[in-house]
């Protein structure tokens, strides 16, 4: 049976016009989860400020919102480049004040075995994903500070932050960081009424999905809901609800926290463990030589 499936698109838990007046500025909000969580904000009268290097990205993301009419501003933006934050977060308030809701979703992932990872590749993924978000949440956070504001920041992350990602050893590691940064924020910034939560997704389809996991799915689309603990896969609004829950009136007291919907595939244990297949076999690959 597994849980139930989650009310249609559109619906909300929460009341009409919660963020009527509020900016939400959200990196990489172009196209997969982070155009989903734009749409839940847009959809309860949130003014949308989409942050990406693509221009293409941001098209797609300003139509997006355009269609729900919600008020939005596109802004071109390299998170690794701290004066190019800075600018996009000066023509967001230019366009809807100082933005009040920071969702910190873009990153960088490729699956790579360990050993084959070159220092390029490493770095590349590091600075996007762990030092883009922190430039990103430092640009919001003096902002506030200095017009003694409150505030609210998202940092998705990753479930193999807790137990590692073979594979992925430059964004687990990163988004390792990206958790540990919003329970270290959340107390230096609590006490100036800024709240700085994480939130994880589990399998929900996307087109922004890595190539390897797009190419599982399509080999196992009629057995992919049965490997999860819930017996289906999740849906992007369900992860917006849950980012403009955390970002709500309604949930001011929750910070330093990381809510992982994923409908409990990450904590899932078999009885006896399945052999255990090399990541080098995984991806098809020959064995390491130096040579």
């Amino acid at each position: 049976m597994g849980l139930p499936h989650p009310p249609p698109l559109g619906a909300s838990a929460l009341p009409a016009g919660t963020f009527d007046g509020v900016c939400v500025f959200i990196t990489g909000a172009g196209t997969g989860l982070g155009k989903g969580i734009a749409q839940e904000f847009a959809r309860l009268g949130a003014s949308i400020v989409i942050a990406s290097r693509k221009p293409e990205h941001l098209d797609a993301g300003r139509a997006a919102m355009e269609e729900l009419g919600a008020p939005v501003e596109t802004v071109a933006c390299d998170i690794r480049e701290p004066d190019t934050i800075a600018a996009a977060f000066d023509a967001a308030e230019a366009a809807f004040g100082l933005p009040q809701v920071l969702v910190n979703n873009a990153a960088a992932n490729f699956p790579v075995p360990a050993e084959d990872m070159s220092p390029n590749a490493w770095r590349t993924v590091v600075d996007i994903t762990l030092n883009g978000t922190f430039f990103v949440a430092r640009e919001f956070g003096r902002r506030h500070l200095d017009a003694d504001t409150p505030g609210s920041i998202i940092n998705i992350g990753a479930s193999y932050a807790w137990t590692g990602g073979p594979g992925f050893a430059h964004s687990a590691a990163a988004k390792a960081g990206a958790k540990n940064m919003v329970e270290t924020l959340a107390v230096e910034w609590g006490p100036y009424g800024i709240q700085v939560n994480g939130l994880v997704p589990g399998l929900i389809p996307h087109e922004d999905m890595t190539a390897d996991i797009q190419e599982n799915l399509s080999r196992a689309d009629d057995e992919k809901d049965a490997l999860q603990p819930a017996m289906r896969v999740g849906t992007r609004r369900e992860f917006g609800w849950a980012a403009t829950f955390l970002a709500s009136p309604y949930a001011q007291f929750i910070t330093g926290h990381t809510l992982v919907v994923d409908g409990a595939n990450w904590q899932r244990r078999a009885m006896t463990n399945p052999t255990v297949v090399p990541i080098r076999e995984q991806m098809g690959k020959e064995p390491f030589s130096l040579s």
